[in-house]
């Protein structure tokens, strides 16, 4: 089992940062890629951004630009540095790591944030 606990939501107006951390415990040297995704009202958990376990990342197009996703493997951390926030950016965030064995997906329990206009 690999548990993650979210922290750094909030509200920030149109244009402002934030930044989410994510920190992982349990077996975690089994952990592959992490990630970040995004759940808005009405609507699907849907990708931001993903790390893999050399640092390759990937983005959905809306983020590129404006959000970083970066890990720390020594400390079991990953991170999503978001700038230039807009209200369509309003959401429950939640972190995401990848078992490299049984392929299963952990996540967190969210972690709000809103951006007001």
């Amino acid at each position: 089992q690999v548990q993650l606990m979210e922290s750094g939501g909030g509200l920030v107006q149109a244009g402002g940062s934030l930044r989410l951390s994510c920190a992982a415990s349990g077996i975690i040297f089994r952990i592959g890629t992490m990630g970040w995704y995004r759940r808005a009202p009405g609507n699907e958990r849907d990708l931001v951004a993903t790390i893999s376990l050399r640092g390759n990342t990937r983005y959905v197009d809306s983020v590129k630009g404006r959000f970083t996703i970066s890990r720390d493997n020594a400390k079991n951390t990953v991170s999503l540095q978001m700038n230039s926030l807009k209200p369509e950016d309003t959401a429950v965030y939640f972190c995401s790591a990848d078992d490299r064995i049984s392929q299963v997906t952990y996540w967190g329990q969210g972690t709000q944030v809103t951006v007001s206009s």
